[in-house]
């Protein structure tokens, strides 16, 4: 059985959650290499697309993901916007015209929305960016896809990925964004993105497998 709206509907409010408990966290890493300001800078965006979405009437996955890019670029300040904006607009043109998702639809709309995240900021595997929690997951959830596991373990199996991920960029040399400033003091500190990737990837199985 598919991944639905309700599903979908769940997953946006999820990540919302989860980015509004986990702000000062967020914050505060992206202040030891950043601008300190991740973590408010995505709470306002999930707070300006909660009542964007709880609005929809028309039960449609892609124009769901559409409407989340659309606030989150026109409400995040920094790169932030941009970037999250670009996944959830890869996410619902890769998913347009589901009704339901499979894992391997999910799988595919991840990877697809790396590539364009890759495209708009240049970075590669290995930079210290959400690159490097996002990559993995969409490549461990293709695996995953391909093996037919239940896709609540391909979804858990993701997480996972995504996690690793982001505790490998601690020791990495930032190449992208404002962390890229400062050479090798960078090195040592947890990404920000790459850590609010994991939190999305974390909603996602949370309310994927849920209504499974």
């Amino acid at each position: 059985m598919g991944v639905g709206y309700p599903e979908c509907t769940s997953f946006v409010r999820g990540f919302a959650e989860a980015v509004a408990a986990n702000r000062e966290y967020l914050t505060q890493l992206d202040a030891e290499i950043g601008d300190a300001d991740h973590g408010i800078n995505m709470d306002r965006g999930m707070r300006a697309v909660l009542p964007k979405v709880e609005a929809l009437t028309d039960q449609d996955i892609s124009g769901l993901f559409r409407t989340v890019a659309m606030a989150l670029i026109s409400t995040v300040g920094g790169a932030s916007g941009p970037l999250y904006g670009t996944v959830f607009l890869q996410l619902s043109s890769s998913l347009k015209g589901k009704s339901e998702i499979e894992l391997s639809d999910w799988a595919e709309a991840v990877l697809a929305a790396v590539t364009a995240v890759q495209a708009r900021g240049k970075a590669q595997p290995g930079d210290k960016t959400m690159v490097d929690a996002l990559l993995p997951a969409g490549d461990v959830l293709r695996e995953a896809a391909a093996e037919g596991v239940p896709l609540s373990e391909g979804l858990a199996r993701a997480t996972e990925a995504a996690h690793q991920g982001m505790e490998a960029t601690i020791p990495l040399l930032a190449r992208r964004g404002r962390a890229s400033y400062l050479g090798e003091r960078s090195q040592g500190h947890q990404d920000p993105g790459a850590t609010s990737s994991w939190l999305l990837m974390q909603a996602a199985e949370a309310a994927f497998a849920k209504g499974n």
